[in-house]
């Protein structure tokens, strides 16, 4: 995709300065601009993909060690690995990115709302049936 702004930290073009962490021929990590805590990291697969859902195999076989090896690195004891899908679920650039965001205390970091709803076993058991449907 010509206009997106992750393709063109992957292919290198228009001078971009990013702040590159790691790079295999199939992904890059680079720090992320507007960083929710020290070390917040973006790993994007360098092939455009909108929807995690998409992303080829090959690619998802380097992207998530890539992700763990950038994880390890960045040190943080405690962190969030976030990958958003589509502009309801909060994606901002439609290229699949994980983020590797540090959780060093309370204030920093990804602050996160659960809004957990109690459903009953026969909710879940159709869930569970429409689910299982597509599996097969």
């Amino acid at each position: 995709m010509s206009d997106c702004i992750f393709c063109k930290f992957a292919k290198g073009t228009d001078n971009i300065p990013i702040h590159k962490v790691y790079e295999t021929d199939k992904t890059l990590a680079f720090l992320d601009i507007s960083p929710l805590a020290e070390g917040h990291v973006l790993v994007i697969p360098k092939e455009h993909y909108q929807f995690f859902h998409e992303v080829d195999d090959a690619s998802l076989a380097d992207l998530l060690p890539v992700a763990k090896k950038v994880a390890l690195a960045v040190g943080a004891e405690n962190y969030n690995l976030l990958q958003n899908n589509g502009t309801l679920a909060h994606q901002v650039v439609p290229h699949v990115h994980f983020h590797i965001i540090p959780k060093p205390d309370e204030k920093r970091g990804l602050g996160i709302g659960w809004p957990a709803k109690q459903r009953s076993p026969e909710e879940q058991a159709e869930t569970l049936k429409r689910i299982l449907a597509k599996l097969s």
